[in-house]
């Protein structure tokens, strides 16, 4: 297990965020972004780009044209979380589907569902009703996780559920101690049974954020491809220095995806190209598409690959998947 490191965030976390003004994120490399990360938000937020008439169905996003590099390959098992505190971006569809398309790949994962909606487990199809214990429960009473942990009907795909219960988790860690390393510890525990671990985080900053974050290694961050499609991007990034100089000094943002891409607006196409513009390689070429099977996947507990596996939706999300995994050799399963 790795030790704990001996400085801990301050008692008032969200003073102590709000106060931090300068952050150095490294990439796997080596190239530091999160001061082109600040500048991309000032500059995106002085001049968003302003929504134009709905033209013809065109193509889907175009890719970047980046130059090639030799895919990177990850020592698993590895845990993501997928965060953005903007809700409403496509945040638990990511990693439900993201998780989909990596358990179709061969590999073990498990999801994480630290949302207190509990959207990523109906999305899988647990009934949270029927739950005798959840995330809360190892969180809050130090349950082992894996006796959390339940089956999907998709092989090698397993998730952590999320209850209602997780509302108060906020307040209730406060005072406990070593708060902000719960969960670290309880996937530590279960860590290598599984090759990827994906954390659908809440749609804010708070306590259970940032226990996904000293679990991690790395943060995936979804933006839609709508107006505002920044707002907030710099206070996260400066959430995760918060943990690198404190808890985790190893925590990367990974990548960008973009989502809910709608090809019928010039305004989907600005906002992709203004944001590949800022942070290049950083985004991932695969762009999500706004679908209507995609919007319906959840109400049938399924993921898009096993609801319509030759949608739009879902072959966005399998490469999607492909790009994140780099082709890394499975561990388990």
């Amino acid at each position: 297990m790795i030790q704990e490191p001996e400085a801990q965030i301050n008692p008032d976390l969200e003073s102590e965020i709000r106060e931090v003004v300068t952050i150095e994120q490294e990439r796997a490399d080596g190239d530091q972004v999160s001061e082109d990360i600040q500048d991309a938000v000032a500059e995106s937020t002085a001049g968003a780009p302003s929504n134009a008439p709905e033209e013809p169905e065109r193509e889907p996003a175009p890719e970047a044209s980046t130059p090639e590099t030799e895919p990177e390959r990850f020592i698993l098992p590895r845990v993501v979380s997928i965060a953005n505190q903007k809700g409403g971006v496509g945040k638990t569809t990511t990693s439900v589907n993201l998780g989909a398309s990596l358990a179709e790949q061969g590999y073990r994962v498990l999801v994480i569902d630290l949302d207190p909606q509990g959207n990523a487990t109906t999305g899988l199809g647990i009934n949270a009703r029927n739950l005798e214990s959840s995330i809360y429960d190892v969180l809050m009473t130090d349950l082992p996780l894996e006796d959390c942990i339940e089956a999907t009907s998709l092989k090698n795909l397993f998730v952590a559920p999320a209850t209602i219960d997780l509302a108060g988790a906020e307040i209730e860690l406060v005072p406990a101690f070593s708060r902000e390393m719960k969960l670290k510890r309880a996937i530590d525990a279960v860590k290598d049974d599984f090759d990827w671990i994906v954390i659908d985080c809440p749609p804010s900053l708070g306590l259970l954020t940032i226990n996904a974050f000293a679990a991690s290694d790395d943060v995936i961050v979804p933006i839609q491809c709508e107006y505002y499609a920044l707002e907030g991007l710099s206070q996260l990034v400066r959430n995760v220095g918060l943990v690198q100089s404190n808890l985790n000094p190893n925590l990367k943002v990974r990548g960008i995806v973009m989502t809910m891409y709608d090809a019928r607006t010039k305004l989907s196409d600005q906002v992709q190209q203004e944001v590949r513009s800022h942070f290049g390689s950083t985004v991932y070429r695969t762009v999500i598409p706004r679908t209507v099977r995609l919007s319906e996947a959840p109400s049938f507990g399924q993921p898009i690959t096993v609801f319509d596996s030759l949608s739009r939706g879902a072959v966005a999300y399998r490469e999607l998947g492909k790009e994140v995994s780099h082709g890394t050799s499975r561990r388990v399963g």
